[in-house]
Parts: C-alpha cells; sequence; structure tokens
C-alpha cells in the first residue's frame, strides 16, 4: 500500500473499465461473459452517457451475404480495399485486416448483447450494402448495451473520473478516480480504457492547429478532453498517429460548439460547388462517393480563411440529399444569395458562371460515377456535375466539425497496450478511439468508428478477463 492509500476509499475488481461509449460497453460485457468482476467507471452524467456513440447510427462489418437488414455481400478484401484507399495505405495492414476479419462475427455478437437493426437509410449516404444501421441510432444501441451490462452484473459509475493510474513499467497496480466526490483507489488484475480522444480540448488541439482551432466546432460530447490519453503518455505508453489527423466533417457553421451530433452534418457536397470566404472553388466535389469522402471535408475547410466555407446549389437538388438541422439560406439570384452570406455579388458569380460553362452533361446519377463532369475547370468536378442554374438558390455555410482525433496509445493485435521503451503492457488494454490511430493514419469511411470500437471492446475484454484469470 503506498502512503496516503489509507486514507482513501479502496475497491477490487478483476477489470477495471475508463470511460462509457460502444467500445467500453462491448469490454465490459465481454469481460463479463468471461467470469471476470467489472467495474466500468464513466466520466459523463447519465444523461450524456456514451460519449460520441450516442450520435452514431452505424457500424461497417464485413459479411458474406445479405441480409433482413444488408443489400448484398461486403467481402473482407473490399472492405480492406476501402480502408486503403481512403487512408492512403497510413494504417497498420496487420492490425487492419485482423480488425476486418473479427468484424465478421460482430454483428451476431452485438445482435445477442440486445442490439437491433433496421434498413439503411435513403438519400446519398449508398450505405445499404456496407453498414448496419441501429434501430433507433446510436442512443438506442448505448441504452442496449448498458441494459445487458447492468443485467450481467457489472458495476457501472458515472460522474466518475479516473484521475491518476498506478504505473510502473508495464504493469498498472491501481487506478484513482473520483466517485460520489470520494476520492476512491481501484485495484484490478486487468485495466481496459476506452475513454475517447482529445478532440473537445481546443487547447490541445491549438497545440497542433494553431488559432485556427478556436474556429472549429465539436461534433461529439464534451466531455473527451485527452485527461486519460495525456495521463497514459505521460507514464510510457507508446503513441500512435499523427496530431493533426482526426475524423472532421464539414458541418453547419451554425451548429453549437459541442454536442451538435449527426443531424448537423451536411450531406449536399456533391450536388453543387463548396466556395470559401473568397468564393473560390477549392476541391474537387464529385471525387468519390460521399460515405468514403465525407470526412475529408473538415480538413479542407479548416485550411481555408477563417475556417469557413460554403455549399452552393439549385432548386434541382433540394430534395435529393437528408435535410441538416438548419434550413439552407435560400435567394432568388445569385447575388442575392451572395449578399445574405455577405461574399462578394460579382466574385460569387464569376465562379458559378465559370463552373457552369466548364459542365458537360451527361445521365446525372448520384448512386453511381456518373458522366457529369467539368472540362477545362481547377480543381474538376469529376462527377456529378449539373450547372446550378434553377432558382431559387441555397447555401449552407459550413466549418470543421471535430468527431474525434487520431492521436492515442499504440496496441497489439491482442488490444493489449505498448510501452514506449519497448514490450506490451503486462495488464493494460486499449480500446475506441484512444487507439483509433492504430488502424487509421488518416482518412475515414463511414461507420469504421464503431467498428473500431466493437471489436477492439471485444477483444480488450476478453483478453483483460483472460489475465485477470477467467
Amino acid at each position: 500500500m503506498r502512503e496516503g492509500d489509507q486514507a482513501r476509499e479502496r475497491k477490487e475488481v478483476d477489470v477495471l473499465v475508463v470511460g462509457g461509449g460502444n467500445a467500453a460497453l462491448c469490454a465490459a460485457i465481454a469481460a463479463r461473459w468471461e467470469g471476470a468482476s467489472v467495474m466500468v467507471l464513466e466520466k459523463a452524467p447519465k444523461f450524456y452517457r456514451g460519449g460520441n456513440t450516442r450520435h452514431t447510427r452505424n457500424m461497417r462489418c464485413a459479411h458474406d451475404e445479405a441480409t433482413d437488414f444488408l443489400t448484398g455481400p461486403y467481402t473482407e478484401d473490399e472492405f480492406w480495399e476501402d480502408l486503403s484507399r481512403v487512408t492512403q495505405g497510413h494504417t497498420d495492414e496487420a492490425l487492419a485486416k485482423h480488425m476486418i476479419a473479427e468484424s465478421k462475427a460482430m454483428l451476431g455478437w452485438i445482435t445477442r448483447q440486445g442490439v437491433r437493426f433496421q434498413p439503411s437509410l435513403g438519400g446519398t449516404l449508398s450505405l445499404g450494402r456496407t453498414n448496419s444501421f441501429f434501430l433507433g441510432g446510436g442512443r438506442a444501441m448505448l441504452n442496449a448495451l448498458y441494459l445487458t451490462a447492468e443485467k450481467l452484473g457489472v458495476e457501472i459509475h458515472y460522474e466518475a473520473p479516473v484521475t491518476d493510474f498506478d504505473l510502473v513499467g508495464g504493469h498498472c497496480r491501481s487506478a484513482t478516480a473520483r466517485i460520489f466526490d470520494q476520492e476512491v483507489v481501484v485495484e484490478a488484475k486487468s485495466y481496459v480504457v476506452a475513454a475517447g480522444g482529445f478532440e473537445a480540448n481546443i487547447d490541445w488541439l491549438k497545440e497542433y492547429w494553431g488559432e485556427p482551432a478556436d474556429n472549429f466546432l465539436i461534433r461529439g460530447t464534451p466531455y473527451n478532453r485527452g485527461d486519460i490519453l495525456r495521463l497514459l503518455l505521460d507514464k510510457g505508453v507508446q503513441p500512435v498517429g499523427d496530431p493533426t489527423q482526426c475524423h472532421a466533417v464539414a458541418i453547419d457553421a451554425r451548429a453549437p460548439k459541442f454536442d451538435g451530433g449527426i443531424i448537423t452534418r451536411l450531406d449536399c457536397v456533391v450536388f453543387g460547388i463548396v466556395v470559401n470566404k473568397n468564393a473560390e472553388r477549392f476541391y474537387d466535389e464529385g471525387e468519390d462517393f460521399w460515405p468514403k469522402r465525407y470526412a475529408i471535408w473538415g480538413r479542407l475547410v479548416a485550411a481555408q480563411p477563417d475556417q469557413i466555407a460554403y455549399i452552393i446549389f439549385d432548386a434541382r437538388s433540394i430534395e435529393m440529399f437528408m435535410p441538416s438541422l438548419y434550413p439552407p439560406i435560400q435567394a432568388e439570384s445569385i447575388g442575392e444569395l451572395a449578399q445574405k452570406l455577405e461574399l462578394s455579388p460579382e466574385a460569387l458569380s464569376d465562379t458559378v458562371n465559370g463552373f457552369n460553362a466548364s459542365v458537360h452533361e451527361g445521365t446525372f446519377d448520384h448512386t453511381v460515377f456518373d458522366d457529369c463532369h467539368t472540362e477545362g475547370l481547377t480543381p474538376p468536378k469529376s462527377h456529378w456535375a449539373r450547372r446550378i442554374e434553377a432558382p431559387p438558390f441555397y447555401a449552407y455555410p459550413v466549418r470543421p466539425g471535430i468527431t474525434f482525433t487520431y492521436l492515442g496509445t499504440r496496441i497489439d493485435r491482442h488490444s493489449r497496450m505498448q510501452m514506449a521503451k519497448g514490450g506490451g503492457a503486462e495488464n493494460l488494454f486499449a480500446a475506441g478511439e484512444i487507439m483509433a490511430g492504430n488502424v487509421l493514419g488518416q482518412g475515414y469511411a463511414a461507420g469504421v468508428g464503431m467498428t473500431i470500437g466493437s471489436v477492439f471492446g471485444r477483444i480488450a475484454g476478453e483478453e483483460a478477463a483472460r489475465h485477470a484469470g477467467h
């Protein structure tokens, strides 16, 4: 017993899980099924439990055939090709392929934990074959996992932040937490850390992004401040990932600073053009299908002046995508639209006219790589290019919406954390956003975050329980 510990309340458990989202609950349930006693410490209040999982809708898993909710097969090879493309090879290939192989069993496993699915949503997501949608969304999925955990006897505490780890070499002897406003030392045989990234810590983001980070919006929970990640790295856990890389999408600039969720995301980029505050286009809006390229737009907007951009489209597209929380800005002419956006009417008119003049019209079909493209325009629009000419005209203002960061803890295929001085930690495991950088060096594909959380959560829970002797 360390000096001073005698004044603190003490608890003992086989497996301590730090965090309260999808990865944490999958770990807790998996460990409990293995026979271990399990405690979950969730930093957030009960109403806000679950981190970013509350805002999710689906997960991407490999499968061999169509199901009641999936329209066709999605092979391991195709999953790997998609992941390799969006990350541009910046991924631990062995670990990523291990995750993909393990994902094939996840839909059945998670269904057995009470999670239910529904057919995919319409709109422009094109995910009916690859991604399984949760019936009721992420919060309903979380509620099912919490209910199962409670029925299995998992001890759960809310508003219970972990403030320290007694970590010697690769062995964690205890964790210190505040539970019911008391400092408690929890001695566990194994520890699973699934406490998210540092995206809600603006000061930490500014260390890498500078002043532009002040203009970032945080799509998810305000509780993911990276406190646990910082603790682990300071105590010798090996880091992984580029701290400037993250899952960042373009979201409505009118969204709240934190916790706006998925309803502030905009899926209409492919139907129009995107301009910055100088009314200039800056990237190919038709480069690839939306689920594979939507997550690049947060970083693209972050690189623009004042971290602001505007999606411009016309009346023909207004009903072709899922609506946002906020209505689009509407005008009867491009010049009037520019005035409402506080852009130069002349500059925006020139940009739209130049785009319209370059459009090669073909057969418009947003469900395939169609032949509607621009010619002689920089940057081009490779697919789904139509003239913006049918009033009324519409616009959405967008800013970078940070979902989660990729700097995290390095792990092996057993979800065991690796130490900076070499070797694996004896009894420390990680799952979810805090280790996502092992798989996501950059880029994103829809639903992969939930795959990472579920697959490595289950692995971490099972391995932690085995280390604890079950």
